[in-house]
């Protein structure tokens, strides 16, 4: 081992802690002109439904400063400006460049850039003074962190006291049977139909065994709570397939 002789997962491989940002990144790097076009297909287009369900319970308000992390395409940047409207401002940060790329050549980009900046960045050592943003936002992503722990400390840094960390991520199902299907379908469909669109079966192959390694609902709030954050709650969506954690900075 190298580095910090410390070892973190990578799906369901152990790497080095060192290793794991670049192998992420790899991963992104490898998908990111198809992205969009397999969030899409991999989910029916419910991850749309969710993103609009994240959107409800956030309630964006004019004049509010989102930070969006590995927010690469800019999906949830978009629709919080939107709601937000014209006042509002969008900061989207990524640690793969051709993800943000991607983002600044969607349409809405060009409609909002005044309002919009892109930012190559670490969700573990983010490069914003403390008690910048209104609303901190990772939709995806923060399952893909090497130390989780670390990342919710900087969100909890970054936001202005009554601020809001809101995180959509796929989750756990609370029922055995509905969850051994759903990973019939993750493990044999999704990184078939990857090599299919994007010629790529090994990144979908780990992002499907990334989810399995997230941490189930209750835990993961825990690990909110003990980065600080108050009024800890979650959604669960589809069943739990995915879910909305929400926590306050007090």
């Amino acid at each position: 081992m190298t580095g910090t002789d410390r070892t973190t997962h990578f799906g369901f491989q152990t790497v080095d802690e060192d290793q794991k940002a670049g192998l992420v990144q790899g991963v992104f790097t490898s998908v990111a002109s198809k992205y969009d076009v397999m969030n899409d297909l991999m989910s029916v287009g419910i991850h749309r439904i969710w993103k609009d369900a994240m959107m409800d319970w956030l309630a964006p308000r004019p004049g509010q400063k989102l930070l969006d992390v590995a927010g690469g395409t800019g999906d949830v940047a978009f629709r919080f400006l939107g709601r937000a409207g014209e006042s509002a401002q969008a900061t989207v940060l990524d640690l793969t460049e051709s993800m943000l790329i991607a983002g600044q050549q969607r349409a809405e980009a060009a409609n909002m850039a005044h309002q919009l900046d892109w930012i190559v960045g670490d969700a573990m050592a983010l490069p914003f003074a403390a008690n910048t943003f209104d609303v901190y936002t990772i939709s995806f992503g923060i399952r893909n962190v090497t130390r989780i722990e670390e990342a919710l400390s900087e969100a909890f840094r970054v936001l202005r006291p009554g601020g809001r960390l809101m995180v959509l991520e796929f989750s756990q199902i609370p029922n055995e049977l509905l969850q051994k299907a759903y990973d019939l379908y993750s493990f044999n469909v999704i990184p078939a139909m990857g090599q299919i669109v994007t010629g790529d079966r090994d990144s979908y192959q780990y992002l499907v065994e990334s989810i399995r390694r997230f941490p189930d609902q209750d835990r993961f709030a825990e690990m909110i709570r003990a980065a600080g954050f108050e009024q800890v709650k979650y959604r669960n969506l589809s069943m739990g397939i995915a879910a909305l954690h929400s926590g306050w900075k007090i």
